[in-house]
């Protein structure tokens, strides 16, 4: 496809491998234009360095090569406002690739500012979800930039014609890049997603090597670990007493959830573009942080607080799961759930064995439990009987219908 609108410099989101290399030579060339990249280090656990040489190999000047650790950033701004949510799509995933791609966004429309680029670029496919993430942040952080997603304009429509593409540009073809790639995966600080080739079939168990974080769960351990994390207003802020920032907690409990095989996810989710697909995810630190924040608003937050939460959850999962970070309905969603957390602070211990992790206590000076109203043993301050009125009031309305259906004649 022949661009029509002239670019003079575009800001392509750079990861270093095979195909954003490829996408750097073919912007230069379909629209003669000056490409800036950026490499953000999230945590994908791998060396992130050797994106700068091979960006400078494909013609990016030195100056316009963007290399940059946000790792704090990733994990205060965008994970634990999540975490406050207990956020989880369709049930169970922890939305671990949704989360990252607003903080990409941000930055390549920053640095778009910066070098005075009229357009940025992404190397995200035109079958899932990630051109809409990027593209929708774009839209709500500058929509005067043009955005140009590549795989929905060049024809390398296949891994044979990306690598001649890439052989005939003078781009290095890593080896295992000229056979079929098992699966492909993207990492960062808060879990691991692998997808497509052998684990398209949803009926075929994937195989071992697929799992990069975690240990496989039955060779564990065969001795349970308790660890206990402290809170403040809903924040994780230590492990076992030892205070750490949040990318250094979730780091810690990354390699501690390894070791117990804990996070593992094999689901087939619905793809906002329509359409099924099936991920294999690790999200070890992740698994057990959101535990223990359950853990604690378990006594911290009061019943029609907690119980709106879990109404609002699935609808704040919805959207980042669609790429609404930085709309107006998820900043409501997240001032209302940030209130939520004022007296979400204290201390939760949880036992880790062989993939799973369980609450075992929790403890806040700002409890709402009351052991003399619970117990079984005699107390001052609740009267049985009061219930019976309580139980004969929410009664009522069933006993009038059961009426009815006896004064019409019907069954059941």
């Amino acid at each position: 496809m022949s661009p029509q609108r002239k670019i003079n410099r575009v800001v392509l989101a750079y990861s270093g491998g095979l195909d954003t290399s490829i996408a750097v030579k073919w912007l230069q060339e379909a629209y003669n234009a000056e490409v800036v990249t950026f490499t953000a280090d999230l945590g994908q656990g791998e060396e992130i360095d050797p994106a700068r040489e091979k960006a400078l190999a494909a013609g990016v000047k030195p100056e316009h090569v963007f290399i940059e650790d946000l790792r704090e950033e990733f994990a205060r701004d965008y994970i634990y406002p999540m975490v406050r949510a207990n956020a989880v799509y369709e049930g169970l995933y922890l939305l671990g690739t949704s989360i990252a791609r607003p903080l990409i966004a941000k930055r390549l429309v920053e640095i778009a500012h910066e070098t005075n680029a009229d357009a940025v670029a992404h190397g995200a496919t035109g079958k899932g979800n990630d051109q809409v993430r990027f593209e929708l942040a774009f839209a709500a952080l500058d929509p005067s930039l043009h955005v140009i997603a590549p795989w929905r304009e060049w024809d390398l429509t296949s891994r044979t014609k990306l690598i001649a593409y890439a052989e005939s540009r003078g781009l290095q073809v890593p080896k295992d890049k000229r056979g079929e790639a098992p699966f492909s995966v993207d990492a960062n600080l808060w879990h691991t997603s692998s997808e497509g080739k052998n684990l398209e079939d949803p009926s075929a168990e994937a195989f071992e090597d697929t799992f990069q974080r975690t240990l496989a769960p039955q060779m564990a351990p065969d001795e349970a670990e308790y660890i206990v994390i402290s809170f403040d207003k809903g924040d994780a802020v230590a492990i076992n007493g030892d205070a750490l920032s949040p990318a250094a907690l979730i780091s810690r409990l990354n390699e501690i959830g390894h070791g117990h095989g804990i996070g593992r996810l094999d689901l087939v989710e619905n793809r906002f573009v329509g359409m099924k697909s099936r991920g294999i995810y690790e999200t070890p630190g992740g698994t057990i942080l959101m535990a223990a924040h359950r853990g604690i608003e378990q006594i911290t937050l009061d019943r029609g607080a907690m119980h709106l939460k879990d109404e609002l959850m699935p609808k704040y999962a919805k959207i980042l799961y669609e790429g609404f970070w930085f709309s107006p309905e998820r900043e409501m969603l997240q001032a209302a759930i940030d209130l939520s957390q004022k007296y979400v602070s204290g201390d939760v211990r949880l036992r880790l064995f062989k993939g799973s992790v369980n609450v075992v206590g929790r403890h806040s000076p700002a409890s709402l439990y009351s052991l003399e109203h619970v117990t079984f043993e005699e107390d001052d301050v609740y009267d049985q009987k009061d219930a019976q009125g309580f139980i004969r009031l929410n009664a009522l309305r069933l006993q009038l219908m059961a009426a009815r259906k006896k004064r019409l004649g019907e069954n059941g």
